[in-house]
């Protein structure tokens, strides 16, 4: 499986693995028959209001022709956009294909981003989405001309991660067993560290540093595990989150 490889400059390696044509095929035809199945229902809806207005006003036709047009343009240009901007880089479809869009920098997309890329999509589409699946295909992070443009990528969820969350490459083989102990925390504290895990990347360098370790400090003190017995600050909240969602998911 192709991956994309960023070095951040505290030189930590992260790895995403890159989604194909399979997954991200698979995805648009969910997001398709969603987008059917939606416009199926407005129409009959707007069919079954309008009805008696067009008998006693005659215009009324044109109308209900100019409200499916724009409720055709919201479905094709606004679905994909919405939930890929609400849904942090998932529509329905990619969440069932545990894929997902973030940037070229491994960061969640923007919604200039999510509007970028999209807009792109009638260029992509063109003979049933011949064009993005030939860029694909020949682009080395298998990207569409809407990710060129916008700088974006589409990748696999990590399994063991069960969400998408920025961890090392490599588990710490110096990690304290927190097993029990990360039990103890709230739903507050471990949302902080959650929160500086996925924005680190966008944290300048000495500010990113001395927040690793005002959260790890803090940490160490709720679970009783003294600083010499943790690997580095960010290796020690990457171990604490692996282990709070391993609990978790034992309940």
């Amino acid at each position: 499986m192709e991956k994309l490889t960023i070095e951040t400059p505290e030189q930590i390696a992260l790895e995403f693995p890159l989604a194909g044509l399979g997954s991200r095929g698979y995805a648009l035809c969910v997001d398709t028959l969603l987008q059917g199945g939606a416009a199926a229902v407005i129409s009959m809806i707007v069919a079954f209001t309008t009805r008696d207005l067009r008998r006693s006003w005659l215009p009324a036709h044109n109308w209900e022709i100019a409200l499916w047009i724009f409720v055709l343009f919201c479905l094709y240009w606004g679905y994909f956009a919405a939930f890929e901007i609400l849904w942090n880089g998932q529509t329905p479809g990619k969440r069932l294909a545990k894929i997902r869009v973030i940037t070229a920098s491994g960061r969640p997309i923007t919604v200039f981003e999510g509007i970028a890329r999209n807009f792109l999509r009638a260029i992509d589409s063109i003979g049933f989405y011949l064009i993005g699946a030939v860029a694909c295909a020949i682009d080395k992070q298998n990207r569409r001309i809407g990710d060129m443009v916008a700088g974006t990528v589409v990748i696999h969820e990590v399994e063991e991660q069960g969400v998408f969350y920025w961890y090392g490459h490599e588990k710490s083989s110096a990690a304290p067993s927190v097993s029990r102990e990360v039990a103890a925390l709230t739903e507050q504290e471990f949302q902080l560290i959650e929160t500086f895990l996925t924005r680190r990347l966008d944290i300048p360098s000495q500010q990113r540093v001395a927040s690793a370790q005002a959260i790890a400090d803090r940490m160490g003190e709720r679970l009783n595990i003294p600083k010499d017995q943790r690997p580095s600050d960010e290796a020690f909240l990457e171990e604490i989150s692996r282990r709070y969602r391993d609990v978790a998911r034992g309940r």
